[in-house]
């Protein structure tokens, strides 16, 4: 979810593991040369959602690391499925009030655009966690570890995954 600190904690994880970060939205930018919001204010969601899936699919062929994904990648079937066949999924878990802490008064975050964007961001924790929930790992944020301790707890996630570490 927006919010959660996939690209802090992404970028944190792939520095301790020494693999590359990547993040699809950054890569959707760069190509297109336009910020996310604006693709979805000029080309609409789905063409944004087409133009994700991708950059996620050449992500994954690619060299081994982490990939950081936009909060609405997971929500598509054929996305969960590569990823699951490709890498590991995690789920950075974190409750309403976290994600409104962060995100509020953000103005980078096109679906939070609305009249009420903290009951915009609850619908869409209520319509998305039950998909999120379908991740392979799932990690509890928690409003007092640094990004560095939260990149810990999901190494010690993964390390419950044969094979992912060169010592398995």
């Amino acid at each position: 979810m927006m919010g959660a600190g996939k690209t802090a904690v992404g970028t944190a994880l792939a520095r301790a593991l020494r693999v590359p970060f990547h993040d699809s939205d950054e890569e959707i930018v760069k190509a297109a040369q336009r910020s996310v919001a604006e693709i979805f204010e000029r080309d609409g969601e789905p063409f944004f959602r087409a133009r994700e899936s991708e950059v996620i699919a050449r992500l994954l062929a690619g060299t081994p690391g982490v990939v950081s994904t936009g909060g609405g990648a997971f929500l598509s079937e054929a996305n969960r499925a590569m990823i699951a066949r490709l890498g590991v999924s995690v789920w950075l878990q974190a409750d309403l009030e976290l994600l409104w802490t962060r995100v509020k008064g953000k103005t980078t975050r096109p679906l939070l655009r609305t009249p009420d964007p903290k009951g915009t961001l609850a619908e869409l924790i209520e319509r998305r966690y039950p998909v999120y929930a379908l991740a392979q790992v799932a990690v509890a944020a928690e409003p007092g570890l640094s990004i560095e301790q939260m990149a810990q707890k999901v190494i010690e996630a993964l390390r419950g995954h044969p094979g992912l570490f060169a010592e398995d």
